[in-house]
């Protein structure tokens, strides 16, 4: 008997056989994620119905030197959960583990399975007429676990923050094949180092999130939504300071759009109708929402006079029901699709001090421009946390061989720029592979030894997630 042969054996009498995939076809949609991008071949698929199985199948890959990667639902942007192409992997997904636990909506809290949808998630609190803040474009597949593994961004981040602002306690299952329970469901507990805020963001790499305690929020009772107009970047941002002030702590999106977002929005989505009179070269999204009396109306009719007065804004329009503003943010979600079917191009997620945007557009655009005059930059995102979505896409007429090369020397120079800024080259999507070497090149020696002494103490033997975020010892 192989070794191989001798594992899968194993493994179904942990699993039992509908919790080990072995099959070519049955294989597939584990190596392809969100970007079309296709990893190795697993040794196997496992899929765990609970923490004493996961712990078991770690504990089984620690004594026999079996390298392995947690998997969740495909949505992420790194090439950090899909298996290696030069070793074999064992795959551990987690869409089995999709059970809510608890939800005490006078403690504000929720306990769920790893591998619960981040929209069933949101769907449970709201029929406790609660609320799960995080909110991302792949929230119908996205799973939890990966939410938290990869510490999530998106849309909320300005009023509720990242998603670990978002946990009150963490289950791991160590690489060793022990398990951390730290699911205690307390808005305050002081007692020794925060163990839990090891483990998101870490991308698997120290540890697989089998379950978490969420922290819930008021669900809100009134929320307006608005697309707002612009001359420039320079007026946005001062118009988002100036939306902070006439909306108070109610200001819950603030989305940069340039006009070619909308336009490949249009194009992705042809029910999608332009949203003003008039083109124009800038827009922001944005979103109030409240859970109580406050007078938002009031509040945007503010925003629009004093942006109106100061220059800022050229025009406006407010969403009158919940099916204009749905209308409204599909031209965030379709401007998506609509980059995709460009076909490849520079995808990035960079941050930087808010105030610094406008001086690092001008920048980034003429470096560009530089490199290559006839592509085309679209740099949209979420204005309130500095996190820019600046994607590059390259002349239609470049052939398919040339894009590759073409796109690491404009991702080169961009990166260069953001370390010039002190910003940063992953806001919210992580590390990965994909940006493993563009990471290193700018971490510093402290951190390096840190984040390299923290791997080596959880994980000596490299078996998790190897090669993610920083490489094995071998390489």
């Amino acid at each position: 008997m192989t070794r191989d042969n001798a594992l899968i054996g194993e493994l179904e009498k942990l699993l039992g056989p509908r919790g080990v995939l072995t099959q070519a076809d049955d294989l597939a949609r584990y190596r392809t994620d969100w970007t079309g991008r296709r990893g190795g071949m697993p040794l196997a698929v496992v899929r765990p119905e609970n923490t004493a199985q996961v712990a078991d199948i770690v504990a089984y890959c620690h004594r026999h030197d079996l390298p392995l990667v947690p998997q969740g639902g495909h949505s992420g942007l790194v090439c950090g959960a899909m298996p290696d192409e030069e070793r074999a992997e064992l795959v551990l997904s987690l869409e089995r583990m999709n059970q809510v636990r608890e939800l005490d909506p006078l403690n504000f809290s929720m306990s769920v399975d790893a591998g619960c949808v981040l929209q069933t998630i949101k769907e449970v609190a709201e029929e406790a007429d609660c609320y799960f803040p995080l909110a991302l474009g792949a929230q119908g597949s996205c799973q939890i676990g990966g939410n938290i593994s990869t510490n999530a961004g998106g849309l909320n981040v300005l009023r509720y923050g990242m998603t670990r602002q978002l946990v009150l306690g963490l289950e791991v299952v160590l690489p060793d094949g022990r398990i951390l329970s730290h699911m205690r469901a307390l808005h305050k507990n002081n007692t020794g180092y925060d163990l839990k805020q090891l483990f998101i963001g870490a991308e698997g790499t120290l540890g697989i999130v089998t379950g978490a305690v969420l922290k819930l929020f008021p669900k809100p009772q009134v929320t307006r939504t608005a697309l707002l107009a612009c001359a420039d970047i320079e007026a946005v941002l001062a118009l988002y300071a100036q939306a902070r002030r006439c909306c108070c702590d109610l200001l819950t999106a603030f989305e940069l759009i340039p006009r070619h977002c909308l336009e490949l929005a249009m194009r992705a989505a042809p029910d999608l109708r332009d949203p003003l009179d008039a083109p124009h070269p800038t827009y922001v999204l944005m979103e109030v929402a409240a859970s109580g009396p406050a007078d938002l109306d009031a509040m945007i009719e503010a925003l629009f006079e004093q942006g109106a007065e100061a220059g800022l804004l050229v025009d406006g329009v407010l969403a009158a029901s919940e099916a204009q503003a749905q209308q409204l943010w599909l031209i965030r979600e379709a401007m998506l699709e609509g980059q995709r079917q460009t076909g490849e191009h520079l995808r990035t997620d960079i941050s930087l001090p808010i105030s610094s945007l406008p001086l690092f557009h001008a920048q980034a655009c003429h470096a560009i421009a530089e490199i290559c005059p006839e592509a085309t930059v679209i740099a949209y995102g979420h204005i309130g946390d500095g996190n820019l979505h600046f994607n590059i896409l390259p002349p239609a007429t470049l052939a398919e061989s040339e894009r590759p090369p073409l796109l690491h020397d404009l991702e080169l120079r961009l990166f260069e720029i953001v370390e010039a800024f002190d910003g940063s080259i992953s806001a919210e999507h992580g590390i990965g592979r994909l940006k493993q070497a563009a990471f290193l090149d700018t971490l510093p020696g402290p951190e390096y030894d840190l984040m390299r002494g923290i791997k080596h103490l959880l994980d000596p033997r490299e078996l998790l997630s190897p090669g993610r975020i920083l490489p094995t010892s071998g390489d």
